[in-house]
Order: C-alpha cells, then sequence, then structure tokens
C-alpha cells in the first residue's frame, strides 16, 4: 500500500512538472510570435526569464490601453505632413529626419499607444500589434542618434525606417521612398 502511494506520488510529481514544462514553452511561443524580434531583442539583453517576464509585463498592460485606428482625416494630414517633411530632406537633412521621428511619435500618441517614458517600454507596446515597425521605429532613431557627421546615408536610413513606421501605423498603402 506504502509502494502504490509512492509510485502515485511520483507519478503526479511528475505530471505537474511536465505540465510546467509544456506550460513555459506554450508562453515562450506565444512571445515570440506575438513580439517577433522584440522578443530576441528582450531575451538577448536581459536574458530569457527577465525577457519573457518584462514581454508578459508589457502585453497585460496592452491589454488596458486603447488603441485606436486613426479617422481618415487624420490619416490624411499625416500623410501631407510627411510629404512636407520628405521634401525638407534635399535642404536640411538632419532636421528632416528630425521632424519624421517627431510625426511617427505625434501619430503614435494619436493612437494610443505610450510615448512618454521609458523608449524600450514604448517600443514594446507597439510590436505587440506591429512587430517588424518595433525594429524599423528603433533602428530609424538610431540613425539620427548616431549621425554625429550629419551622414546623409544614415538619415536617409531613418527617414525610410520612419516611412515605414508610418504606412504601418496609417495604413497608407504607399510605397516607401527617399
Amino acid at each position: 500500500m506504502i509502494t502504490l502511494a509512492i509510485v502515485v506520488a511520483v507519478v503526479i510529481v511528475l505530471a505537474l512538472a511536465l505540465m510546467a514544462v509544456v506550460s513555459k514553452r506554450r508562453r515562450r511561443s506565444h512571445l515570440q510570435e506575438r513580439f517577433g524580434p522584440e522578443y530576441d531583442r528582450a531575451v538577448s539583453s536581459s536574458g530569457r526569464r527577465d525577457g519573457e517576464s518584462r514581454l508578459s509585463v508589457v502585453e497585460k498592460e496592452h491589454e488596458d490601453l486603447a488603441i485606436r485606428d486613426l479617422p481618415p482625416a487624420a490619416r490624411d494630414r499625416y500623410l501631407e505632413e510627411w510629404r512636407q517633411v520628405e521634401a525638407r530632406f534635399v535642404n536640411d537633412p538632419t532636421e528632416a529626419a528630425r521632424a519624421a521621428e517627431r510625426l511617427v511619435a505625434r501619430v503614435l500618441e494619436d493612437r494610443g499607444y505610450p510615448v512618454n517614458g521609458d523608449m524600450e517600454t514604448s517600443v514594446a507596446h507597439v510590436a505587440v500589434d506591429h512587430a517588424d515597425v518595433a525594429e524599423r521605429y528603433r533602428h530609424g532613431q538610431a540613425m539620427i542618434e548616431n549621425d554625429a557627421d550629419d551622414n546623409t546615408e544614415n538619415l536617409r536610413k531613418a527617414m525610410i525606417d520612419f516611412r515605414s513606421v508610418l504606412d504601418e501605423l496609417v495604413g497608407s498603402g504607399e510605397p516607401t521612398a527617399v
């Protein structure tokens, strides 16, 4: 009788351990699919446990955000502002790239994404809905920050990145060009 009780207890413990492993793998797979490249970034910078924990928190917080589509008038206004920013690139690439960054931040804010505070958390919130866009947004910002020599090529890359982000956020369907 004692042997049977021990065997049953061991089977229960093994079943619980297996369920925990399966649950953890399912959670990991869900986060990888939901966050795309942002998952890899979070895990490589913070370790698997902390990165996954942070992304889970962001995902829960994201559920409370009021993310909304832009009304057609706002969409058209932002696209017109983009054309103006893009036209300034020839004469002042640095200011045009910074204006593009500010425009994208305004679109994010209008859509309901948090833009004040920690940039990493803001980008992670964007990644919940637009996994690939988050990396483009981050790359565009890096191109501006790393442009100490007024490297027009870096600024051009930033403009392309910001245009990709803008296209995704406003749903313009127009091709990216600079």
